[in-house]
């Protein structure tokens, strides 16, 4: 049996375990479009010779850059790697200023895009990379060279041996990737996975998927440049699942349907998203029907794992997912059974009522630094907790330090920050990796995050608080989309946020409030004392000092394009308050 020591192992082996028909599966023109593994594996060795051809080396730095996952995307990767080359997958949605950052800081020789707008982006930049030599695309564009001139050039077989030794040659320890964190702050640094970083990330945590070897459906949306996806298209190849690219963020839930998927990931954000969206169906129904709904997540609200409530409950539980909780599954293609959740804190309620829906939500934590995954949930033996974040993965030690930050030591730490010494020793002492996020670890091994080391700040009176603890209670409102706790160096917490506006405009038309844009709409005083309703039940369970004691409503929708979000939904702080300052100085008085 193929050993796994290198990434581009993982299709090898799954050709000699599984060898499926549909290995990796793209929507292209209305159809899906599948390549098997062999297929794979050919068009893989094919790009190898080309780029050998195209005077590629080992150790010389590839650009991929495209706007949703695709089949080309894999095909690209091993044929990469196979050559002892450098994958260095980027963020699309990045300012041209940062594609020229990343593309000179790496050195890339070559740049692969998924369509026009990304074309575009690169090509304007292009004089800015002297390193650069060409750009090919996936999609047909007109002036722009299509990557299957590149696939063509490989379909000579005649170079394939100097593909085999070059393939020889390449160590588990070696270098295979460069992943240039989006940052929530300051420019991106480019993180140096190896082969065995990734490789024994892959196998560690598949011990945590309970899923069906070579029977098993995945849809992945999640973008391939973020570790995360990745690391899991390589737990998949591991296992024999059939990957089913989505086409984008706006048709996951067509494409759910449409593929039916046992296993998916996600981010909390967007699995806010579906709880509000099935949530507001449910306020819509009446009589009998409406009051079984509400029943039913009422329950779902109070779950517990492995029957901790009691028979009683248990019973109560099934006759709910009979009647309401199997209509949601039904939503989302009828097989989903296991959502992998990691990037940011879930809230407890998410964990309960997906849970209770039997939708298997297993929260993980992890960093690119840590290729990623530290710890993961499992539902088997006892090994689920809500509220953490599970249990470390094997091979991966954890301990705590005396300010609670969370460090870790494993074969997944990272090889250190690409051309920046001084921040691989900051962060890498004496072999342990410090994330920068505060937690604890219970009597029984399980892992909880309190907070981010660097978000968490001081009001001038001297007290801590911890801004995500906050903002994952405020955002149990269907009034809030998306919410900043502000106030480092401040008398008082406050909070800059951005409402649910299809929800709030709604909610005005019922009580007779006219207002016809979102900047309207945000300073009507009914509007304002309703949010002050759902800010002072939030601040219910916190301290004294923690409440927030005022905040202000922004016009806008906070977006990735806008720079507010990172790619994975992640607040941008510094660049929210920056784009809301003047709301900032009036919360606090300054003109």
């Amino acid at each position: 049996m193929q050993e796994i020591s290198r990434l581009f192992d993982f299709p090898y082996y799954q050709l000699e375990k599984f060898n499926l028909e549909k290995s990796l599966v793209s929507k292209k023109d209305g159809k899906w479009i599948s390549t098997s593994t062999q297929e794979y594996i050919d068009q893989a060795n094919a790009m190898s010779r080309a780029l050998l051809r195209m005077g590629v080396r080992p150790n010389d730095k590839i650009a991929v850059i495209s706007m949703t996952n695709r089949t080309e995307w894999n095909i690209m990767d091993i044929g990469i790697l196979q050559l002892g080359a450098q994958n260095v997958p980027i963020y699309p949605t990045i300012s041209e200023e940062d594609y020229a950052y990343v593309l000179n800081h790496s050195g890339a020789k070559l740049c692969f895009v998924s369509c026009e707008e990304v074309y575009k982006k690169v090509s304007s930049v292009k004089d800015q990379v002297p390193s650069l030599d060409h750009i090919y695309s996936f999609d047909e564009i007109g002036e722009c060279d299509n990557w299957k001139k590149v696939l063509e050039l490989g379909a000579d077989t005649s170079n394939q041996e100097e593909v085999e030794q070059l393939k020889k040659q390449v160590k588990s320890d070696d270098l295979a990737t460069l992943i240039y964190t989006s940052g929530t702050t300051g420019r991106p640094k480019g993180v140096m996975l190896s082969h065995n970083n990734l490789v024994s990330n892959a196998l560690e945590s598949s011990k945590r998927f309970p899923i069906e070897d070579g029977k098993t459906k995945a849809l992945s949306f999640l973008p391939l440049c973020h570790v995360y996806e990745r690391m899991l298209i390589y737990l998949y190849q591991f296992r024999g699942v059939t990957i089913y690219y989505a086409e984008s963020l706006d048709k996951i839930s067509e494409n759910l349907k449409e593929t039916q998927p046992h296993v998916m990931t996600a981010v909390p954000r967007l699995l806010e998203k579906v709880y509000d969206k099935i949530y507001a169906k449910g306020a819509e129904l009446s009589g009998i029907k409406k009051a079984l709904f509400f029943w039913a997540v009422n329950l779902g609200l109070k779950y517990e794992p492995y029957g901790k409530n009691g028979w009683w409950y248990e019973q109560q539980l099934s006759l709910a997912r009979k009647l309401i909780f199997s209509k949601w599954k039904e939503g989302l293609g009828g097989n989903l059974s296991l959502i992998a959740s990691g990037s940011a804190a879930l809230q407890p309620r998410l964990s309960r009522i997906f849970n209770a829906a039997e939708f298997g939500l297993m929260e993980g934590y992890g960093l690119s630094e840590t290729s990623p995954v530290i710890s993961v949930n499992d539902m088997r033996d006892g090994g689920f907790r809500i509220g953490t974040v599970g249990k470390p993965i094997d091979r991966t030690e954890v301990k705590i330090a005396s300010d609670g930050e969370i460090c870790i030591k494993g074969p997944q730490v990272m090889l250190g920050y690409y051309k920046d010494p001084q921040k691989t020793e900051e962060v890498i002492i004496d072999g342990y990796f410090h994330t920068g996020d505060i937690g604890e670890l219970d009597s029984d091994g399980f892992l909880k995050i309190t907070d981010r080391k660097k978000e968490m700040f001081k009001t001038s009176g001297g007290k801590y608080v911890a801004p995500q603890l906050l903002e994952n209670r405020f955002k149990q409102s269907r009034f809030i989309e998306q919410i900043m706790v502000v106030g480092e160096g401040e008398k008082m917490p406050a909070a800059l946020i951005q409402p649910d506006f299809d929800f709030l405009h709604e909610w005005a038309s019922k009580h007779n409030i006219s207002a016809s844009s979102n900047s309207e709409i945000i300073k009507n005083e009914q509007v304002l004392a309703r949010y002050q309703q759902e800010v002072d039940l939030a601040n219910e369970k916190f301290a004294k000092w923690e409440k927030v004691k005022q905040f202000r409503l922004t016009p806008d929708v906070w977006s990735i394009n806008e720079g507010h979000l990172t790619p994975t939904l992640k607040l941008r702080r510094k660049i929210v308050k920056e784009k809301y300052m003047d709301l900032y100085n009036d919360i606090y008085g300054r003109s």
